[in-house]
């Protein structure tokens, strides 16, 4: 079984590359790469290679990928990343209505016909603003999705809830277009408030075990990535998810 880790999860620890060895030893096998660990890519890389992982995806902002799309490239290749997502997109920088949106979602079809030119998938990675109704009553994930028809998508499923909506809805509409999901938890109401309320995977509130086997079957090919936006401990986080993960 592939079980991913996404790296911001580990932005705390003393060292990101130490930190490779011990989430091979935990049983990982692969690791989603951001910002932060792009600063020496083959050096990274060798650290990989050593530990036994790969980094199949990785997250890069919509302005590098539109303004220094070959810095973004070369990372990439570095680091054998083959799916690209934007995984952010700042308030100040968020359209109003829907007609906005779908000018952003041109944005995400231009991206992705550059780097479909060289053998890379690309996709958006949600938070919860996109599940927000807008003031015309659109939604702009859904707007995103329909406007930009051959950008895949990686469903952060916790972040959908908290946007208000049923991942499970939103699954048997775009499920057939993911290519990765965030295995993320949510803590019980007043719960883990220096975690910001999240939880490590199988001790919070969504119901992984459900929404990983209908992912399975919509989505066999999507990489399954750990996350936790804020773990206090992030070895603890490492370990009870994947401990977790492996009984789905």
């Amino acid at each position: 079984m592939d079980i991913s880790f996404q790296l911001y999860s580990s932005r705390n620890v003393a060292s990101q590359i130490d930190f490779l060895a011990e989430l091979a030893r935990l049983g990982y096998n692969q690791v989603e790469g951001y910002g932060g660990v792009y600063d020496d890519p083959k050096a990274f890389r060798a650290v990989m290679d050593e530990a036994g992982l790969t980094m199949p995806s990785g997250h890069f902002s919509v302005d590098m990928l539109e303004t220094d799309v070959e810095s973004a490239l070369m990372i990439a290749r570095a680091l054998g990343i083959t799916r690209i997502y934007a995984p952010f997109l700042a308030a100040e920088a968020r359209p109003s209505d829907g007609p906005g949106y779908a000018a952003f979602a041109r944005r995400l079809t231009a991206i992705d016909a550059r780097l479909s030119a060289e053998g890379l998938s690309f996709g958006w990675h949600n938070h919860d603003f996109e599940l927000e109704p807008l003031s015309d009553g659109s939604i702009p994930l859904g707007v995103i999705l329909d406007e930009a028809p051959d950008i895949g998508w990686e469903g952060d499923l916790a972040w959908v809830i908290q946007g208000g909506a049923d991942p499970m809805a939103w699954l048997q509409r775009y499920g057939s277009r993911l290519t990765a999901v965030h295995v993320k938890d949510i803590a019980p109401d007043g719960e883990k408030v220096d975690e910001d309320g999240w939880a490590d995977v199988g001790e919070g509130t969504v119901d992984w075990p459900t929404l990983t086997q209908k992912v399975r079957e919509i989505a066999p090919n999507a990489l399954m990535v750990m996350e936790h936006d804020n773990p206090s401990d992030a070895t603890r986080f490492a370990t009870t998810s994947i401990q977790s993960f492996k009984t789905y």
